[in-house]
């Protein structure tokens, strides 16, 4: 993490620190709100494996500040501009498919239809792992408990449309 020294020799986060915290802090604060859990979600049938709602916002804010610190590295890792471009376009086309997911589930109330979303939101996230290695195997590693989140909440949406189904 690069810190600079102000002329008050106040030390303040760099650029990349600010935008990759302002991004998790935005995702999480906007995929809370898009996540009303009222009677349509607690009436809809849950697999046994389903965990209890409060484990949600604590894996989310974890998986999301690991994300964050991941980009960090990344972006100071990146040997040229063309990489520095590279991790930008991986990580904001993985921030509008995280977007998408809960408007999607809970407030369009269609499960059927972030379950096909949840497929690219999955994608994005093997391309980040993929993507970044070669710039900073330790910043594609912060990213694997993202994706392996994903892959169980990908997991729980089949099973819920499946069990539910059908939606209108």
């Amino acid at each position: 993490m690069r810190w600079t020294l102000h002329k008050m020799d106040t030390v303040l986060p760099s650029t990349p620190v600010i935008v990759a915290a302002a991004v998790a802090l935005f995702l999480g604060g906007f995929g809370g709100l898009m996540t009303p859990i009222g009677r349509w979600y607690g009436d809809l049938r849950k697999p046994t494996l389903q965990p209890p709602n409060w484990l949600f916002g604590p894996a989310w804010t974890i998986i999301l500040g690991l994300a964050a610190w991941s980009a960090v590295i990344a972006w100071n890792a990146a040997p040229d501009q063309a990489a520095r471009t590279n991790v930008v376009i991986l990580f904001a086309t993985n921030a509008v498919l995280h977007a998408l997911w809960s408007p999607l589930f809970f407030r369009a109330r269609r499960p059927d239809w972030a379950l096909i979303e949840v497929v690219f939101l999955w994608a994005s996230l093997v391309a980040l792992v993929v993507g970044l290695w070669p710039i900073s195997p330790f910043a594609s590693l912060l990213i694997v408990p993202y994706l392996l989140w994903v892959s169980f909440a990908a997991w729980l949406n089949s099973a819920i449309v499946r069990l539910n189904r059908p939606f209108d």
